[in-house]
């Protein structure tokens, strides 16, 4: 047994300078009042479930949407600056909070835990009834290893670093090694086994990541003794079992790679995908994956919570090696696929303002939908887009707590009226009922069909009379949910809609009525009636810019 050292073992002396510098007081007392908890079923642990094509996750045995928030790196490293972060965060509506946890901090010694810092952490989240996604920030954080500890750092034999092609160690260590796996599995299962023992009944940890937006730089591979001769031993059955039985539905950069050659079906990583450096992206991935995996079966040994891995995406025109190369990207997930059974999902960081390109780009396959890190600067409307269009489980802005103006915010705005919508979105997620809408310069239109109805949604400087922001076309965007089949509720930012019959038959779509209003505990209270200027005479349904809210339309049909 690995031994524990936290607030469930007593008070230690080993924790009172870690908790001194944190500043906690009363160190001897749990912050849970427990010492354990008896084994619960599968069903009480948080877990992903399907409904129709949607993946949603399961708290308490009820969907959960995450309108989260991403603290920066360092933040959840001070109790005492995460102080005044909590009640800012739940004031912008954001009920889940995406937390680092630190192997460097959490086993500053081989064996030793002290698991004082995320207990506290833990505590503060309840209080503020909000909820957690805990990244492990394990063997690799954005490419680098700057997270493991100070014992594994300075043991290169025992811990040793992928290399450059001529001999130079990297800040990263390499995955061809079982003790650099091992280490960081052993640190994981034992998070895993204390998130268990003091949160298994409240559920405050929902979900988590494993290690962070891993890759290869500056080379698309590592050039160690072992990855050497890893490179140049056949590609495993076990890959390429998976890659026949699906080569139908294979990303077209794999196999491309893999047609290059005649798909083989045996040999070296360069006779099965051709000497490109694209081959030694495929090869590295294989090895993150597997390695990764093992971390996450590990830890879902002790508590198995949804698990997911994040990728940093690859900016325009960039080859492998220029970017953190080999990491879930949407080329090579079904080599992560097939390598990491035990990872629950693969998940984009977006800070490209192509984020629906690249959103699309993970909707595929049944891979479930999470925005785990995004600009926080990008227009909110993405968040609506996320949810409505592609069935996302969440959506969460990067350096959160460095949200300026929080109460006027961008993502306040969207997420007090996507907290009134939960219940809605998810009653009609994965239904058919639901659709999101994205506009901005690129692409100003779009169409949409919800039962007998179509739906013209148009840029809202698409008409003369709305008020223009200087600049550049801003991205707007909502989403609209079919409640009946004749009511809709249209909710987001800065477009027109207007409505016309589906059936062909020469019907014309008529609004019935609009009325602005807000979900108030679960109800709809309606506001004003917006059949006068407001839709312009009955022509169309206008939500302005620079605001987000919610009108409910009923239409009808006459010829």
């Amino acid at each position: 047994m690995i031994p524990f050292f936290g607030p469930l073992s007593g008070c230690t002396s080993s924790l009172i300078p870690r908790m001194s510098r944190i500043g906690i007081v009363g160190v001897c007392i749990s912050i849970f009042g427990m010492s354990s908890v008896h084994p619960q079923s599968s069903s009480a642990i948080p877990h992903v479930r399907k409904q129709g094509s949607a993946t949603q996750l399961i708290v308490h045995d009820k969907p959960f949407l995450m309108l989260g928030g991403e603290l920066g790196n360092s933040s959840a490293s001070d109790l005492r600056y995460m102080e005044p972060v909590w009640s800012k965060l739940r004031a912008m509506h954001v009920n889940t909070i995406l937390m680092p946890v630190y192997w460097e901090l959490m086993e500053p010694e081989e064996g030793r835990f002290d698991f004082a810092l995320i207990d506290a952490l833990i505590g503060s989240a309840r209080k503020h009834e909000m909820k957690i996604v805990a990244l492990w920030f394990g063997t690799w954080k954005n490419s680098m290893s700057c997270y493991a500890p100070y014992w594994v750092k300075t043991d290169q034999q025992r811990f040793p670093r992928a290399r450059t092609s001529d001999g130079k160690a990297l800040e990263i260590l390499t995955p061809f090694s079982n003790e650099n796996r091992n280490a960081d599995a052993k640190a994981f299962a034992g998070l895993m086994r204390h998130l268990r023992a003091i949160d298994g009944k409240q559920n405050t940890v929902v979900m988590v990541q494993v290690e962070n937006e891993i890759g290869m730089i500056p080379q698309a591979r590592d050039y160690c003794r072992v990855a050497e001769k890893s490179f140049a031993e056949q590609v495993p059955g076990e890959l390429l079992g998976y890659l026949q039985k699906r080569k139908d539905s294979l990303a077209e950069e794999l196999l491309q790679a893999w047609n290059s050659t005649g798909m083989k079906q045996s040999g070296t990583w360069e006779e099965v995908f051709g000497r490109s450096v694209s081959t030694d992206e495929i090869f590295m991935a294989w090895h993150f994956a597997q390695y990764t995996d093992y971390v996450a079966k590990e830890g879902k040994k002790e508590y198995p919570l949804p698990m997911y891995v994040n990728a940093a995406l690859i900016r325009p025109n960039y080859k492998p090696g220029q970017y953190p190369s080999a990491g879930p990207l949407p080329h090579l997930m079904d080599l992560w696929r097939a390598a990491a059974p035990h990872i629950d999902f693969l998940a984009p960081d977006i800070y490209f303002t192509t984020f629906a390109e690249w959103l699309g780009k993970y909707d595929r396959g049944g891979n479930a939908i999470f925005v785990p890190e995004v600009d926080r600067r990008q227009s909110a409307a993405n968040a609506f887009y996320a949810i409505a269009r592609h069935n996302a489980m969440g959506y969460s802005p990067f350096s959160i707590e460095s949200t300026e103006d929080p109460a006027n915010s961008q993502i306040t705005r969207a997420y007090r009226v996507l907290d009134q919508l939960t219940p809605l979105i998810l009653e009609h997620q994965g239904t058919g009922a639901m659709a999101g809408f994205l506009l901005d310069s690129a692409s100003e239109t779009a169409e949409i069909r919800l039962g007998e109805y179509l739906f013209a949604v148009k840029h809202e400087y698409s008409w003369r009379y709305a008020v223009r922001a200087e600049g550049d076309t801003p991205r707007v965007g909502g989403m609209i949910v079919m409640a009946a089949p004749d009511e809709f509720y249209v909710a987001g930012s800065g477009v027109i809609v207007t409505f016309h019959a589906a059936s062909g038959n020469e019907k014309i779509a008529g609004i019935a009525s609009i009325d602005e209003g807000a979900f108030v505990n679960g109800k709809w209270v309606a506001g004003r009636r917006l059949n006068g200027d407001q839709s312009h005479q009955g022509r169309h349904l206008h939500l302005p810019g620079g605001e987000y809210g919610i009108q409910k339309v009923r239409l009808y049909t006459y010829k």
